[in-house]
């Protein structure tokens, strides 16, 4: 990352809103920016693993997961397939597994907690609609920034 998320926020306090503190960092790159794609889904993670399958091309993965602590919805193989595939990194408002694997990759992934649960694989879930939690609205095509301080969201890229 070019600068951190405090400094981004200074420089660009109308461009930016902060997402509120809830995320455990788990991957092994703690700082990550890039474009988001957006999937929101409950307890059913195939489109998280349909889209760690396409180029990522240095974006971020946000999914909303509506907050379940119930089951994971990435673990070490759709991970290993996102870093394969050129992703930034995953924010994920829900759960991921497989946490003692996610810290070896060169992947940036938050998620609210750390469960063995599997997911279901249903086919169901959005793809890059807007998604609101932690205070914001996340839309397709915007910028998030994360590292240890904290998650931002901007219209813009910043730099």
């Amino acid at each position: 990352m070019i600068r951190s998320v405090p400094d981004l926020c200074d420089d660009f306090p109308d461009e930016v809103q902060v997402l509120t503190p809830m995320f455990q960092s788990y991957g092994g790159r703690h700082c990550f920016y890039g474009e988001v794609v957006t999937i929101k889904c409950y307890e059913d993670n195939s489109l998280v693993k349909e889209q760690a399958g396409v180029p990522g091309n240095g974006r971020v993965m946000v999914i909303d997961g509506g907050g379940s602590l119930r089951k994971a919805l990435l673990g070490d193989q759709i991970a290993a397939n996102a870093v394969a595939n050129g992703w930034e990194g995953i924010i994920i408002y829900g759960c991921a597994r497989d946490v003692e694997i996610l810290t070896k990759l060169d992947l940036g992934v938050f998620a609210l907690a750390a469960i063995p649960v599997k997911t279901d694989k249903r086919g169901l879930g959005d793809l890059n609609v807007s998604v609101a939690f932690g205070g914001v609205t996340i839309t397709p095509g915007h910028y998030v920034y994360a590292d240890q301080n904290g998650v931002i969201v901007s219209p813009i890229a910043l730099s």
